[in-house]
């Protein structure tokens, strides 16, 4: 299951910009954040394949999602400017942000040379 985010939680499980310009995943596994809205269409047409990537790799890695209209301090923070866009944090290193709705077969490519997760 996919779950929804908001600045708490993203403190909590993500990051807290506000304490640290340096990125620190607080994550004990890889994740993936969607940036997306309600009203975006590509938004809706890639919100089951991460349902079902979260089911897929399950354990492995977690799946969020950021409501860029409610949350609209975190996507400034982020720069995202179009959506949907993913940010995909491995642990230890740097996160990658991708954009647009990418097909299932290339975000399982992000997920093993990004994350290094594997099903």
């Amino acid at each position: 299951m996919t779950e929804l985010l908001t600045k708490e939680s993203f403190f909590e499980k993500v990051f807290n910009f506000e304490e640290s310009k340096d990125w620190n995943f607080k994550g004990e596994i890889p994740c993936i954040i969607d940036f997306y809205a309600d009203w975006c269409g590509p938004c809706k047409s890639i919100a089951p394949v991460l349902e079902v990537l979260s089911e897929e790799y399950a354990g492995k890695i977690n799946i969020y999602k950021v409501d860029t209209e409610a949350e609209q301090e975190l996507s400034a923070a982020f720069g995202i400017r179009s959506i949907p866009s993913m940010l995909f944090c491995p642990v230890g290193t740097e996160p990658q942000m991708a954009q647009g709705a990418l097909p299932k077969q290339e975000l399982e490519r992000l997920i093993k040379d990004v994350l290094g997760a594997e099903k």
